[in-house]
């Protein structure tokens, strides 16, 4: 997925930060808004464009 994100938006990335998590769950934010929880649904994402479209 973060390589879908730095071909969709290359230099436009200021920052991304990956941070592991136990148990398998984890939330994708932008700036503060949740846009994706794997906890929340109880599933990965179909694709990596589910996430990364709403980057946008």
């Amino acid at each position: 997925m973060v390589a879908g994100i730095l071909d969709k938006f290359g230099n436009e990335v200021d920052n991304l930060t990956i941070l592991p998590s136990s148990g398998g769950a984890y939330n994708i934010w932008k700036d503060d808004k949740l846009i994706f929880s794997k906890k929340e649904l109880g599933r990965f994402p179909l694709s990596d464009d589910e996430v990364i479209d709403q980057l946008a």
